[in-house]
């Protein structure tokens, strides 16, 4: 697979700011880009006023989780300790993958790091623009932090953003552990998080056995469907690899089409994977796609929530693998229609929150 700069990334883009040296020199080379990123540098952010979602003190509690997130970014790299104690690959890997849901991940797994799951520059913050990504780690442990269904089920109201921000939190502080614990052991080790990513945690997480990634362009996980927040952790300490495992996502997505069909943005398309000429299609409109979300106010969420892994569905649980099986295809999306109709929502706040 072709790496990725994250200097042509939606978030990395709507960062900069006019007049800037990240500014001048991106459009300068992508001139095409510069209307509709000054267009959305003209809306109001994410949680902000005049968002449709926006709430005096209910919108405040995303925003916080951001600014931790922020505050604690120069976290991700420390030097490591000495001296290095010596650790057996099959052990410490259980002992990683235990105390990362100590801190609660509910998935965890691990993957060899190779040049397509790793950003070629940077692009997120004004200090380290343009710099060229070298990561020389071995091993990617990849983990998911469960997203609440109720929460994710408002979406894509303001019950969203505060539990995605929640679950990006969480993620970031099992990250941190991990790294603090590894580097104790005399090993490098880096916690990519939020703002602050070296790497594509949807691909390590697919590469290292957590899910697939479906016609939402989400990692998919069979039990908790498109609701994990995913953290990484890149280390040189010698681990047990685990491995991608087919259970027919691409065939159910070939069906369901749920995620498209409810996007509110159109940016999913409603093709097969690949088309006729051998195009990848299960990718999002980007534009499309972050300009709803500075509209709403929220990062959206719904296609999250339509999807029938994220709902808890019997059929699906049930299941073994969808591959070559449209029948038990059909009777999960029968199930969910039954449940939820043509979309899941949850009108309201939560108790806690009105």
């Amino acid at each position: 697979m072709k790496r990725i700069d994250e200097r042509d990334t939606m978030f990395a883009r709507a960062s900069y700011q006019k007049g800037s040296s990240a500014y001048q020199d991106y459009y300068s080379k992508h001139p095409d880009k510069q209307e509709i990123d000054d267009s959305l540098r003209s809306r109001p952010n994410l949680c902000e006023e005049g968002t449709m979602t926006y709430n005096e003190i209910n919108s405040k509690m995303p925003s916080c989780a951001f600014e931790f997130l922020e505050d604690i970014r120069h976290l991700c790299e420390k030097e490591v300790n000495s001296p290095k104690v010596e650790t057996n690959p099959k052990a410490i890997t259980k002992k990683l993958k235990g105390f990362a849901k100590q801190y609660g991940a509910c998935v965890v797994g691990i993957t060899k790091l190779n040049e397509s799951h790793i950003y070629t520059h940077r692009g997120r913050h004004e200090e380290n623009y343009g710099e060229e990504v070298n990561l020389n780690h071995k091993y990617a442990i990849v983990f998911g932090c469960e997203m609440n269904k109720e929460m994710i089920n408002r979406s894509p109201m303001i019950c969203e953003v505060i539990e995605t921000s929640k679950c990006y939190v969480d993620a970031s502080i099992v990250g941190m552990i991990l790294s603090y614990f590894i580097r104790s052991l005399g090993y490098e080790a880096r916690n990519h998080m939020d703002a602050n990513y070296l790497v594509m945690p949807v691909l390590l997480a697919r590469d290292a056995g957590l899910g697939d990634i479906g016609r939402n362009a989400i990692l998919t996980n069979k039990i908790y469907g498109s609701r994990l927040r995913l953290g990484v952790v890149t280390t040189d300490l010698e681990l047990e690899e685990d491995g991608y495992e087919d259970f027919g996502l691409e065939d159910f997505c070939n069906e369901c089409k749920k995620c498209s069909f409810n996007c509110p943005s159109h940016s999913l398309s409603n093709d097969n994977k690949i088309s006729n000429l051998g195009e990848y299609n299960w990718v999002i409109d980007h534009e499309s796609c972050y300009t709803k979300w500075r509209y709403l106010g929220t990062d959206c969420g719904m296609c999250i929530s339509a999807c029938p892994f994220s709902q808890d569905l019997e059929t699906i649980k049930n299941a073994t693998t969808f591959k070559n099986n449209k029948a038990l295809i059909d009777e999960a999306l029968k199930e969910f229609k039954k449940k939820f109709g043509n979309r899941v929502f949850v009108p309201g706040n939560p108790p806690w929150l009105r």
